[in-house]
């Protein structure tokens, strides 16, 4: 049975510790993924949707534990991040014709 990670009063403490432990011995199930957002938001976007579709983003925005905003942010940043498709080169190029 793997141990339980202990209570920390500070960050310091929490620091020692990893810095310390080997954390193969410990039961990290209880973890949640966390991302951190370091870049300031200096830009606003305001558009408008169809409300099943904004309630849609919202219950899986809650299911994941983050504000909806962040939610509609990440899957801009993740449609922007994947590389373009053929299909999806040639038709731009045929729209700039």
């Amino acid at each position: 049975m793997k141990k339980k990670i202990p209570t920390f009063k500070t960050d310091k403490e929490a620091e020692r510790f990893v810095d310390a432990a080997d954390l193969s011995q410990y039961d990290l199930s209880g973890f949640k993924r966390v991302q951190f957002e370091f870049e300031r938001k200096t830009a606003q976007l305001n558009m408008r949707v169809p409300k099943p579709l904004l309630d849609a983003v919202k219950k899986r925005a809650k299911a994941r534990g983050i504000p909806y905003a962040r939610f509609v942010r990440e899957a801009v940043e993740r449609a922007l991040s994947t590389p373009e498709s053929r299909t999806q080169k040639v038709k731009r190029q045929m729209r700039a014709i």
